[in-house]
């Protein structure tokens, strides 16, 4: 993906959750000043309730008698004296029907001494009052009246709206994770073109002396001296036959870096799979002439893929079966049909893979640590490559240990 896109993607996805969450936020806070709201409202009804029980049904008030001095402080007029046991009842009664569970202290008016008279602090947990200074100042032109704090209101609230709280909480997590994700996103993108880079300019930079190599030895072959002398010429076809090595594997890592960097181009096409397969194995067992080739396929099965990249695939199959098998190498290839798709095997009698190593063959540079490894030449790109042409068909490939030696390598190929 170019950096621009990722960056129009990265910036409108930030955008989106910023904003995502500042509603979140403002709605929020307009449920909280909803919720004040409506707990003003009940609280003014229940002590409505109160007055009219505590003036015995014979309310006269030209206004309101419940007035609203502050957020959690209400002062209720009554036209009469009463007793604070009878009004701690009636409160205690109004609140419950009203569901106002909260914490609230109370105190009354007392004329004669001019004075507010500390009433009681009440708990819905029965919690001690000795810590609690509620202040209740006095109000002036009433005669008959008590007043009401609701000193845990706020926390109440908050309380009754906490799965809004939670949904913002949630959020804010999204919103970092989103950050973070996309903080490694951009370095391992970083990362891969600096290893990209970095594995293009030295496969170049190998490439210009192999060539001159290459060319050497070649020239040496054609000289009499050493046409004439058996062993010179042994040398030299090994320096030729390792320097197309060489530049096999160098190829390879250049194709790898730039299918990471745009992607496999396959062309499909139509491909009978058993003369197909033949002609590979019979190229194989021309050059290894010490190893067996048995073929169990349906003579009108066909499949399609890329040809160029499908004989990749069993090229570096049956030559991993080759490297790694400490006997003669023999290879059996089945396919299967089921009502899912078809299923190519090939069955080795190598050396096998152990248990542990079996999830990573398929990464890139990764091989197995065993003696026959270290013997063998390679990169640990074969089988990463295998997947990747794998995955560009949108086949599966799995490998198994078999019961006795070696391995069976399945290619399923969905219909």
């Amino acid at each position: 993906m170019e950096i621009k896109k990722l960056n129009i993607i990265i910036t409108l996805g930030f955008v989106a959750i910023i904003g995502i969450l500042i509603a979140q936020l403002l709605w929020t806070r307009q449920a909280y000043n909803l919720e004040d709201k409506k707990f003003n409202q009940t609280v003014n009804i229940a002590l409505l309730e109160v007055v009219e029980k505590l003036s015995g049904g014979k309310t006269s008030f030209t206004e309101s008698p419940v007035q609203n001095i502050s957020n959690d402080y209400y002062v209720v007029n009554i036209n009469n004296e009463f007793h604070p046991e009878v009004l701690e009842h009636y409160l205690k009664t109004e609140f419950t029907r009203f569901q106002i569970n909260t914490d609230y202290v109370y105190a009354l008016y007392n004329c004669h001494s001019d004075q507010m008279i500390y009433g009681k602090f009440v708990s819905k947990h029965q919690e001690s009052p000795n810590e609690k200074v509620i202040k209740f100042p006095k109000h002036k032109n009433l005669v008959y009246y008590f007043s009401i704090r609701f000193p845990d209101k706020t926390t109440y609230l908050i309380s009754s709206l906490r799965f809004w709280y939670l949904l913002t909480f949630a959020l804010i997590i999204i919103l970092l994770v989103y950050v973070y994700s996309i903080y490694t996103i951009i370095q391992q993108k970083k990362f891969s073109e600096l290893q990209r880079d970095f594995i293009n300019n030295m496969t170049h930079e190998f490439k210009t002396p192999l060539s001159s190599i290459l060319l050497a030895s070649e020239a040496l072959t054609k000289q009499e001296q050493i046409k004439e002398n058996p062993k010179l010429q042994t040398y030299t076809s090994i320096i030729t036959d390792q320097s197309h090595k060489l530049n096999s594997h160098i190829e390879k890592i250049l194709n790898i870096a730039k299918n990471d960097a745009s992607g496999l181009s396959l062309k499909p096409q139509r491909i009978v799979l058993k003369p197909f397969i033949q002609e590979i194995a019979e190229t194989v067992k021309q050059k290894n002439e010490n190893i067996s080739i048995d073929l169990s396929i349906d003579d009108n099965i066909s499949v399609i893929a890329d040809e160029f990249h499908f004989s990749n695939i069993i090229y570096n199959i049956l030559d991993n079966s080759i490297k790694y098998c400490e006997t003669q190498p023999h290879i059996i290839i089945s396919s299967l049909n089921d009502t899912k798709g078809l299923y190519l095997k090939f069955k080795d009698n190598g050396i096998g893979i152990p248990a542990k190593n079996l999830p990573h063959i398929f990464d890139k540079f990764y091989r197995v640590n065993t003696s026959k490894s270290d013997a063998v030449n390679g990169f640990g790109l074969g089988l990463f490559y295998v997947k990747k042409v794998v995955q560009q068909h949108n086949w599966k490939i799995s490998v198994e240990n078999n019961s006795h030696q070696g391995i069976t390598t399945t290619l399923f190929l969905p219909l």
